[in-house]
This record gives C-alpha cells, sequence and structure tokens, in this order.
C-alpha cells in the first residue's frame, strides 16, 4: 500500500521532464528542449518515480515506452502544466491582452495562407503582445489546447469538443484546381464531383480538408491518390496529375493551375476560433475573434461573414 503523497515534493519542471520525453520519445532530445543536461533530466526523473512509486518509463536501448501508470501519470501531468499556465497568465495580466503573450495555431490548410497576411496588422494594432504562432492538425491543436499549451486555435467548424468554446469568423469557399488545358479548366467542363475517381487529389488522413473533400464526392469514386500537404497537391496539380480542391486563402499565381470558382455551399468551410472553455480570459477571446473576422474579410472579397 503506498503512502500518502505530500506535495511539496512535486515540481512543475519534473512535469515538463516528464511530458516533453513522453511526446518526444528521447531523453536527449527532451533535454536540448527543456535546456537541461541529459544526465540531470534523467535523474530528475528517477527521483520523481521514486518519490510517487510509479515507474514511468520503460527504458531500453534503443527506444522509451511509456507504462501503462506512466501513460495515466503524463496524461494528468499534461492538465496540471495547463492550469499552471493558466494560473501564470492570470497573475500576470496587466493592460496587455492575454497579460502581454499569446498561444495562436492554424490547421495546416489554414495558418500558411492566413498568418503571414495579417501578422502585420497584428503587429500595429498589438505592439507590445508577443505572438507566437503554430499550425497542425485538426486532433494535434484540440490536444495542445486542451492540455494548456496553447491558448486558441483556428479551426474548421463542425467541433464537437464540449470542453472548448467557438466563435465562427468566416466562410472561405474552396476552388477547383485544374492543370491548364485540363477539361475541368474550360468554362463548362466538369467539376469536382464530375471528375473520375483516379483524377480527384486528396490530402492525408488526418485533415479536416480531406473529409470536406470527400463528402463533396461521388461515394462510388472516391480519390486514390493523396499528398501529405496542401502544397504539394498544388504540385501535383501544376504536374498535370489530376485535379483539388484549394481553400480561397491558399490561391497562388503564377503556377501553371487553373482556378475555379464552386457555386454550391458544400464547396466552402466555416472557420472558427476555438479556447478552452474554462479559460477565465473569455472576454479577451471573443475581442479576438472579432479581430481576427474583421482582417480576414478585409484580406479577399471572396471570404464572407459566418453565421454566429
Amino acid at each position: 500500500m503506498k503512502t500518502s503523497i505530500n506535495l511539496s515534493g512535486l515540481s512543475l519542471r519534473d512535469l515538463e521532464y516528464v511530458v516533453a520525453i513522453a511526446e518526444h520519445g528521447s531523453f536527449v532530445r527532451a533535454s536540448e528542449i527543456c535546456g537541461v543536461a541529459q544526465p540531470s533530466l534523467s535523474s530528475q526523473v528517477r527521483k520523481l518515480e521514486a518519490w510517487t512509486g510509479v515507474t514511468i518509463f520503460e527504458r531500453t536501448t534503443r527506444k522509451v515506452i511509456i507504462t501503462a501508470e506512466g501513460q495515466r501519470f503524463v496524461e494528468q501531468a499534461r492538465k496540471v502544466l495547463g492550469e499552471a499556465r493558466t494560473l501564470l497568465a492570470v497573475v500576470r495580466a496587466s493592460d496587455e491582452p492575454f497579460g502581454g503573450s499569446l498561444r495562436l495555431a492554424a490547421i495546416a490548410t489554414l495558418g500558411p495562407y492566413l498568418f503571414p497576411r495579417i501578422v502585420g496588422r497584428f503587429r500595429k494594432d498589438f505592439p507590445r503582445l508577443k505572438l507566437n504562432l503554430g499550425e497542425g492538425l485538426t486532433d494535434q491543436l484540440v490536444e495542445q489546447l486542451l492540455a494548456g499549451e496553447l491558448d486558441a486555435v483556428l479551426l474548421s467548424l463542425p467541433q464537437d469538443q464540449r470542453l472548448l468554446t467557438t466563435t465562427p469568423l468566416f466562410v472561405e469557399p474552396f476552388l477547383l484546381a485544374a492543370p491548364e488545358g485540363h477539361p475541368a479548366s474550360r468554362s463548362g467542363g466538369p467539376g469536382w464531383q464530375a471528375l473520375e475517381g483516379s483524377e480527384r487529389l486528396l490530402l492525408d488522413e488526418g485533415h479536416c480538408l480531406r473529409e470536406q473533400a470527400l463528402a463533396a464526392c461521388s461515394p462510388s469514386e472516391a480519390a486514390t491518390r493523396h499528398a501529405t500537404s496542401l502544397e504539394t497537391l498544388k504540385y501535383m496539380v501544376a504536374a498535370g496529375e489530376g485535379c483539388t480542391l484549394v481553400p480561397a486563402l491558399a490561391r497562388t499565381e503564377g503556377a501553371p493551375i487553373h482556378y475555379s470558382a464552386l457555386s454550391e455551399r458544400r464547396y466552402t468551410r466555416s472557420i472558427a476560433l476555438a479556447w478552452r472553455r474554462s479559460d477565465p480570459r473569455d472576454a479577451a477571446f471573443r475581442d479576438l475573434a472579432l479581430w481576427l473576422q474583421r482582417a480576414a474579410l478585409a484580406l479577399d472579397q471572396r471570404l464572407r461573414l459566418a453565421d454566429g
């Protein structure tokens, strides 16, 4: 039977070590991320395991394996660190929004095309706010947001995570991207749904844009060729490999790609700002949502206001 634990022996820094090791699968990489010597990190984790009576990591010569008990410990450690970051943001609160620092991420099919176009305006309107930007897949970003590793995320609706608050920002249309000279590039040519499965190019699993593109396909002929990124898809289109759907903000000029507008509502996505429902900075996030909405709508006339 384990004895009761005195919380005075629990260090947030040690929890950061454990989470870093779990995320990177390496003591060496975790030490680099945390800025500490690897022997010191290993020693602290062993002390933590001895203190809690939990073997968090199974150490082998090839890789680090998280034990079943360790997995539960890591999940809880993420929550503790997330709440600690929220506490720090509250006590550091100043006249600047978000206490002077904002960690904002977006889904990979939006961030690279939206952020570069609004960051200048953001710096002008919030000159003393430190902005940390990131991108990733929806599930990964939501997990990081719930763990307190991010403050807010730009994602595509619907989003059914009950622990999050979401505010719709704008509706972004999809464009049909086809190689120059392809039948789909001509007036009256085949649309996305009329293309054969072999002509359709999609993103790999995990991207919400993939699911939205599939939803607009003929169910009997889904695409058979995939890519890991939207930019790779566009390269494939330019090379004559097929056609794909591209969000309006991701359109680029100069490549041998013809973009066609699609009139039906199913060829759109609703972008929203999401944050933790428990975050005490709700009013600040709503102000941020309004700012992002105005900034985005000023970028491209093809965007339109999302339904609230």
